[in-house]
């Protein structure tokens, strides 16, 4: 299943690239940093990026289909934000929160694979944590081309939040550990998970304190830390899987229902 899913990601990362380079291609000649891009460039035309792209997404298509029919649909259901997303920057000053919802559906596409169905009490805390993780690096990667963007007319974040942005990445990153934190209870997940959440909200401050929002290449090494703190993620979830009693899972299961029962009384 970590293999199908793997191997899922990287395709349909490489799909959201090339669309999202097919949407911009000529804000993208307008910016210092993506300037030379392939599509920007004329290195590539349009229609041979239309062929690798359907390759991609067939791929893709066959390893969704892999999997159960609640899966299928509910994976299915969010191509309609990954062909749309470039389109929102140009509208509304939070394209990041698009991305957010884009890039964590596999928290949902996850749990319903191996289980069947979606449990909320777990999914929907691990769904938001992804979306403020996604708001929080990309809003980092966003100051990288502001300046560029202000001129064009390309919405971000980055440029919404202004001077106001370590707040404001520091408000999402505490809401993320609180949402991990939620997910990581429900699911039953031991010690080490909680402990790794550490670790996780010191690699959180120090990214959204230390990160100069002036200077590109700093914000792109933040930005790029990233893959340590997803790292750090993994390890959590892996260890307090590993060291889970069947004791507190029922103690859990049993917080899951009292929480159930409360919220059809409402």
């Amino acid at each position: 299943m970590m293999l199908l899913f793997g191997a899922g990601a990287f395709l349909m990362r490489g799909a959201g690239c090339i669309i999202n380079d097919m949407w911009d291609r000529d804000f993208d000649r307008k910016v210092e940093r993506t300037r030379e891009r392939p599509l920007a460039s004329g290195a590539i035309g349009f229609a041979p990026a239309m062929v690798w792209l359907a390759g991609q997404l067939g791929l893709s298509l066959l390893i969704l289909v892999q999997l159960n029919w609640f899966s299928i649909i509910l994976g299915a259901s969010s191509m309609g934000l990954v062909v749309t997303y470039p389109l929102f920057k140009r509208v509304t000053y939070f394209p990041q929160v698009i991305l957010g919802l884009v890039f964590n559906w596999g928290a949902l596409l996850g749990y319903a694979a191996v289980r069947g169905y979606v449990d909320p009490f777990t999914v929907i805390p691990l769904y938001i944590a992804g979306l403020c993780w996604t708001m929080v690096y990309d809003t980092i990667y966003a100051h990288q081309d502001k300046v560029d963007d202000a001129l064009i007319g390309v919405k971000s974040t980055a440029l919404k939040f202004g001077d106001r942005t370590p707040t404001i990445l520091w408000e999402l990153s505490t809401t993320m550990l609180f949402a991990l934190g939620c997910s990581g209870y429900m699911a039953g997940l031991s010690w080490p998970f909680f402990a790794g959440l550490g670790g996780v909200g010191v690699h959180l401050a120090w990214q959204t304190f230390a990160v100069n929002l002036n200077d590109p290449a700093d914000c792109y090494k933040k930005f790029k830390s990233n893959h340590y703190l997803g790292l750090l993620v993994f390890l959590s979830i892996v260890g307090g899987t590993f060291l889970a009693v069947d004791e507190t899972m029922g103690d859990r299961k049993e917080t899951q229902q009292t929480l159930k029962a409360n919220l059809l009384r409402l």
